[in-house]
């Protein structure tokens, strides 16, 4: 582990700039990010979800690293052996499309170039802009392991991407078969369903008459696609439809045609939708080929790759597809046979890659038998062995996966992994395995061709948690490592991996791939709506960070949240963000200021003096924080434990302790210094895994300050993390600070709302009732922190001074005379005059909010906030409500 040079100056103002790349620096070149083998402890694990090597950092990559790094920081400062594994995705449809582009800017094509050079342009890409975003995670100070990086295609996963495919497909659960599958004609590849992003869209319902082939009439059908009708290949009803007694076993001729095709039935036909009758086209509808299947109907593939019209179409074939619907429908009106046309809504599905319209087709691809995969995935999460955070996901994970279709893998691409399949030219024989065949092992020709397909993206990362630490080798890694401990990333990809990783890591490995899924929520602007470029909110998080700083954004981004909850992202909560960092560290820079030079300071770090009630109250209130943070860091509840954090330093130690540990410094007590030492430290400890950059340079200075007590290491990142001291908890000493406090800010209340000059003194009268001892030896913090000139303790209130305000704290009463302090007559006029602003207000908002119009057509955010405008408004009113009774005494 290298040093680091101690430095007990601190700035005046706090700039991350002049902090962060220099700390992260320090803490990689130290090793402190590599983690050794430890046999004799449980380890702990978070394999990082792999962004795109394509990609460059949005702020779902920030809040993923602010999570993970806490986690992996937290753990690191128990004990525990921490590997936090970063890697990248070879992304293989995003990619391709990429380079694609660029080669187009230069006039070339993949198919010119052909797949060998192609794939070549692709890695010199890859190899010249693959490590931005590593570049940009270390700027967000996350503790990865680096010297451990892994690429989906690096050969280690490679190889356990082949093993995989080889021992599904001999195990009977990888197949080739032609399926219904969806094709995006843009991509020029399959897509499995969770590829396809449905949008609800207005289109049309068109009414097309089929006649029958004996003359004897028609039967209506009722399609939104009739560019489609070219290839069906049946009439489907629901048997129990009565208005198609007697039609089942006749004929009708498809139109354009003329093709006669059978009128079937079938249970799955809705009789709600249309007319009750269904075209059938199980080449390009899902459930028109599940009805095939059933009926032994025949496939009929009207288009090609590219969504124009293929041979099967007949007239119009090489028609573009809307521009065959657009001439079809020409043609039925010309014939009579287009009844009518609804306009209709539905869910359009899009590729979610390029946004094109998916086009449901039959194709040959592999498949995943995914049933039986599922089923032990299924159990694992029922028994407990895998834990999904927050739970009500557990419920969408089981409905999800006791449905689950088989997953197509292949894709018509060139960047990727090849599917291991090699096919003889001689004899026809098909070599599914791990390494290239050099010959056909039934025939022995070398005439092999390999499937030009690769495999699904997502069927490497599934094996994500255990190809990155070795497999299929006996690596030490994966013996030590494996399970992991946390999965943490996005609710909107529980399908997309976390699934395929259970079912992967079940069939390889034989146990679970971690113990623990801890899902965020998606990041969206401070209206709640989704952040997108053509609503012009987004926020880049590196220039977040060039303005408020690192930590200022983890903040932001962590800070209250609760798992599997979206989060509200604006300027004011980074503001905050700064705000909370630059309170740090000037509280910081007084305490270093008051230690300097100072003596007296032996037992800071296990011991400090415990004599004085301020101390016992702030020991005590840190110590039950670090309790209730040690807690919450074990329910996974992050974003409330750094919310804890955030109230104690802000409100408890700057606010109160410091304001306190001033008044008694002034006086020559010298005991409150090493109790600011010490809270300080522990403190900077408890916040480091959420704010590192801040806490490090902090605790450097402080510890460099102090006398050398107990085996403090070089930097905060290995310090223990601190646990409770329950001989620190006094609640005595909490409730007469609590009554103390409460004085004081009763007092501050009362000058803010009657508007008492900031230089201008008020007196006071204290019903000290029981409190008399008490209050006697806090008169001094009182008088100073409230502004009060005489402070007048009395057992029992006597007559209340004129133009006087009472207020009621626990059960003691504060009186404070403001007859020539402020104009009472004419305070009392403005909080009348206020007082009636506020009710018509809420008379006003409660009108709006009772109107049925406005609820039902106003946007959510504008609702909300009319909420929350009366929620605001009918505190104020009570509030002042309650000054005009203090004002009666």
């Amino acid at each position: 582990m290298s040093t680091r040079p101690r430095n007990t100056e601190i700035p005046k103002a706090y700039d991350p700039s002049q902090v962060e790349e220099r700390l992260y620096r320090f803490w990689e070149e130290g090793g402190y990010f590599t983690p050794r083998i430890d046999l004799k402890r449980q380890p702990f694990t978070i394999i990082m979800p792999p962004p795109n090597v394509t990609g460059e950092l949005h702020l779902g990559h920030a809040l993923t690293a602010a999570i993970e790094d806490a986690l992996a920081r937290y753990h690191r400062m128990l004990g525990d052996p921490t590997l936090w594994l970063p890697g990248a995705d070879h992304a293989g449809i995003a990619t391709q499309m990429v380079v694609e582009r660029a080669l187009a800017r230069e006039g070339l094509t993949r198919h010119a170039l052909g797949r060998e050079a192609f794939v070549e342009r692709v890695w010199e890409w890859v190899h010249k802009y693959g490590d931005i975003i590593d570049n940009q995670h270390r700027r967000l100070g996350t503790s990865c392991d680096w010297t451990r990086k892994r690429f989906t295609l690096d050969p280690g996963p490679s190889r356990s991407v082949r093993t995989t495919f080889v021992n599904l497909y001999r195990k009977g659960l990888i197949y080739q078969g032609e399926r219904i599958i969806n094709w995006c004609p843009r991509c020029s590849t399959a897509l499995s369903d969770l590829e396809v992003e449905h949008k609800t869209e207005g289109g049309k319902l068109y009414y097309i008459h089929y006649g029958y082939e004996d003359g004897g009439g028609y039967i209506t059908v009722a399609t939104t696609r009739p560019e489609t009708l070219l290839g069906d290949t049946a009439v489907a009803v629901n048997p129990k439809d009565a208005r198609y007694r007697g039609v089942v076993g006749r004929r009708v001729l498809l139109p354009v045609l003329g093709r006669p095709i059978p009128v079937i039935a079938d249970d799955s036909v809705t009789t709600e939708f249309g007319t009750g009758a269904l075209k059938v086209t199980p080449a390009h509808d899902p459930t028109d080929f599940d009805i095939g299947q059933r009926h032994g109907l025949s496939l009929i593939n009207v288009m090609n790759p590219d969504g124009t019209m293929n041979q099967e179409a007949g007239p119009y074939a090489g028609y573009e597809r809307y521009a065959c619907r657009d001439a079809i429908l020409e043609q039925l009106e010309r014939e009579g046979l287009l009844e009518k046309v609804e306009p209709w809504e539905h869910a359009v599905g899009h590729c979610q890659r390029c946004d094109t319209v998916v086009e449901p087709m039959v194709s040959k691809q592999w498949f995943v038998k995914a049933g039986p995969l599922a089923e032990r995935a299924i159990q694992a999460v029922v028994d407990g062995r895998i834990r999904i955070i927050p739970e009500r996901f557990v419920r969408v994970y089981l409905n999800w996966m006791e449905s689950i279709r088989d997953w197509c893998i292949s894709r018509q691409l060139w960047w990727g992994h090849r599917i291991p399949v090699w096919y003889c030219d001689a004899c026809a024989e098909v070599t599914v395995a791990v390494d290239d065949p050099s010959a056909c092992s039934r025939c022995g020709s070398s005439r092999l061709r390999q499937d030009p397909d690769v495999l699904d993206t997502w069927f490497s990362s599934a094996l994500w948690t255990h190809s990155t630490l070795g497999w299929p080798e006996d690596a030490e890694d994966l013996r030590y490592f494996y399970p992991t401990t946390v999965m943490e990333t996005g609710y909107d990809i529980l399908f997309f991996w976390v699934a395929r990783m259970i079912m992967m890591g079940l069939e390889n490995m034989g146990q679970v791939p971690f113990r623990v899924v801890y899902l965020h929520g998606l990041i969206r602007d401070e209206k709640g709506q989704k952040m997108s470029k053509t609503r012009g909110n987004v926020l880049d998080p590196l220039n977040a960070i060039q303005e408020y700083g690192t930590d200022a954004l983890r903040f932001a981004l962590s800070t209250g949240t609760a798992p599997g909850n979206d989060i509200r992202l604006g300027a004011g909560r980074l503001e905050a963000g700064r705000n909370f960092a630059n309170k740090l560290w000037n509280a910081a820079r007084f305490v270093l200021t008051s230690l300097e030079g100072a003596s007296g300071l032996d037992g800071w770090y296990h011991r400090p003096p415990r004599e004085h009630r301020h101390d016992r109250w702030i020991l005590s209130r840190l110590n039950r924080l670090v309790a209730l943070v040690r807690s919450q860091w074990n329910a996974y509840q992050l974003g409330e434990a750094q919310q804890a954090i955030h109230d104690f330093l802000w409100g408890e130690f700057c606010d109160w302790y410091l304001e306190l540990a001033k008044v008694r410094l002034r006086a020559g007590d010298t005991d409150p210094l090493p109790v600011l030492a010490h809270v300080l430290e522990r403190t900077l400890r408890l916040l480091h895994p959420f704010m590192p950059f801040i806490t490090e340079e902090v605790w450097q200075s402080l510890v460099a300050t102090l006398p050398r007590e107990g085996d403090l290491p070089d930097s905060i990142m290995v310090a223990p993390y601190p646990e409770a001291d329950s001989s620190a908890l006094d609640d005595g000493a909490e409730a007469e600070m609590e009554l103390v406090t409460g004085i004081i800010r009763a007092i501050r209340n009362t000058r803010a709302e009657f508007r008492v000059e900031t230089g201008r003194t008020v007196d006071a009268l204290v019903d000290a009732a029981d409190f008399r001892l008490v209050l006697g030896e806090e008169a001094a913090a009182i008088q100073h922190l409230a502004r009060v000139g005489a402070l007048s303790l009395v057992d029992r209130a006597g007559e209340r001074p004129a133009d006087a305000v009472t207020v009621v704290v626990g059960k003691v009463a504060v009186t404070v005379p403001l007859g020539g302090v402020v104009d009472m007559a004419a305070e009392r006029r403005r909080l009348e005059a206020e007082l009636s602003d506020c009710q018509r207000n809420i008379q006003r908002l409660e009108a709006r909010l009772r109107d049925g119009q406005f609820l039902e057509k106003a946007p959510a955010d504008v609702v909300d906030r009319e909420r929350q405008r009366h929620a605001s408004l009918a505190e104020r009113r009570g509030r002042i409500e309650e000054l005009l009774r203090q004002m009666e005494g």
